[in-house]
């Protein structure tokens, strides 16, 4: 089983390819971090809306 710490100090660049469970982990890591921006824009987005109405009314 790969460690956080090797996952952790892994680099793309690496001459070395990455294992299966570590490009596993680095996908799930990238997908987290989508979803989290991407909830945070819409909140965002979303409050945007509701302050430019409030404005409008």
């Amino acid at each position: 089983m790969t460690t956080t710490k090797s996952i952790d100090s892994y680099r793309l660049t690496d001459l070395e390819k990455p294992t299966d469970e570590m490009l596993a982990q680095i996908m799930r890591e990238a997908a987290e971090d989508a979803r989290k921006a991407n909830a945070d824009a819409t909140k965002r987005f979303f409050d945007e809306i509701e302050k430019a109405a409030a404005t409008i009314r």
